[in-house]
């Protein structure tokens, strides 16, 4: 079997490893029962159960829309694709034992946004094949969130994406003013060089890959073309997101680490989310090959997921950037947050022809150190 179809199967693997637990016990309305909550604060019990499902489906959902796959793929596919779709009515339904907050506290602002990341990513199989029931439980449930103001930072694009969701859900009341101060100010905020300060300052971390440029991304491709001044930023937002992509590539050591920089490292390899997506939209630069950020991220995903510790006996992950490291969890990490690590896994959205699978090939960082050719570096004019 071909290195790329090895790679493809494990990348599965390590997927369904990650969130089957997450995905069974919501299936059995168990996930409060059995998921355990760890975290610096007592009442992470509040908000953990929709951040573990909101960013596991924001990083499955392109799976979930993937064609072309073999029959064995086909299959796991259209299992997990029933199982998402089970879980987001145990997390919604006022009936479920697993009804989950969307209303109390500032957190609830985040994860309804990854949630509704998510329905983006999956037009087809999540927001496309709900029941009218668990779509008006859902629209309900996402609107509880205009009750919370966001911060005046990263947080903003949270509000816009909740609101890109309703519209896509067919909510004639869907607030285009969250959205558009959103967009606003995050070009507002752009430093240079393919990056955007996280509010009016800049912070040296990972959230321009968490959720800066992913979401605006995402959320210009999707509505856009609403207003023209939404669509004159797409081009150039999409330039940006490819450098930066570009940067997170080379920041990949011959080894397969990367610097544990700033906050929020227990997503793990979920720091990769923007470099994902790049690839997933097929907007890598030239210089940079589709197998090599293939290569490059299959040796980071490999070097975590092997860390001991990395799950509990029961198969939820524990806090930690590189095993179990409970003081690296800030306080507001808790067991659910640990889920946004799933983004990495976004290209599984790439059929398995597409030339992210096919081959191997060295990544920018063990050119460099191997002694061999690499292209020089050049900042985005």
């Amino acid at each position: 079997m071909d290195q790329g179809a090895l790679d493809r199967k494990q990348w599965i693997d390590w997927l369904l490893q990650i969130g089957e637990p997450v995905l069974v016990a919501l299936k059995e309305r168990k996930l409060k029962e059995t998921m355990p909550v760890q975290g610096k604060l007592d009442d992470r019990g509040d908000y953990t159960y929709l951040e573990a499902l909101g960013r596991l489906l924001c990083g499955l959902a392109p799976w979930l829309e993937a064609t072309g796959l073999s029959a064995e793929e086909e299959a796991q596919r259209n299992r997990i694709a029933e199982l998402a779709r089970e879980a987001i009515d145990a997390g919604t339904d006022p009936a479920s034992p697993d009804r989950m907050n969307f209303s109390k506290g500032g957190q609830p602002i985040v994860d309804a946004a990854f949630l509704s990341h998510a329905l983006l990513r999956a037009p087809r199989e999540l927001l496309g094949k709900l029941d009218e029931r668990v779509k008006s439980n859902l629209i309900g449930c996402l609107k509880a969130t205009r009750t919370r103001k966001p911060v005046y930072s990263n947080w903003l694009l949270f509000a816009a994406m909740t609101e890109t969701a309703l519209k896509l859900l067919g909510e004639e009341d869907w607030d285009p003013m969250r959205v558009d101060f959103a967009i606003k100010k995050h070009h507002e905020w752009y430093l240079g060089d393919g990056t955007y300060g996280d509010g009016v300052e800049y912070h040296h971390d990972y959230y321009n890959s968490f959720v800066i440029q992913p979401m605006l991304v995402d959320i210009l491709l999707t509505i856009g073309s609403e207003y023209p001044d939404w669509g004159t930023l797409t081009e150039t937002t999409l330039r940006r997101a490819s450098r930066y992509a570009a940067q997170q590539e080379r920041c990949i050591s011959p080894e397969g680490t990367f610097p544990p920089i700033g906050r929020s490292l227990a997503y793990r390899f979920g720091a990769f989310q923007l470099l994902s997506q790049v690839a997933l939209q097929d907007r890598l630069p030239a210089e940079i090959s589709p197998p090599q950020v293939r290569c490059a991220l299959t040796a980071v995903i490999r070097r975590m997921m092997a860390a001991p510790g990395t799950f509990d006996e029961s198969g939820w992950l524990r806090i930690g950037f590189c095993g179990d490291q409970p003081d690296v969890g800030e306080t507001y990490i808790s067991t659910g947050s640990l889920y946004l690590c799933a983004s990495v896994f976004l290209p599984l959205g790439l059929p398995p022809e597409h030339a992210f699978w096919q081959g191997s090939a060295e990544w920018t960082s063990r050119k460099a150190w191997s002694g061999q050719y690499f292209p020089i570096d050049t900042a985005l004019k």
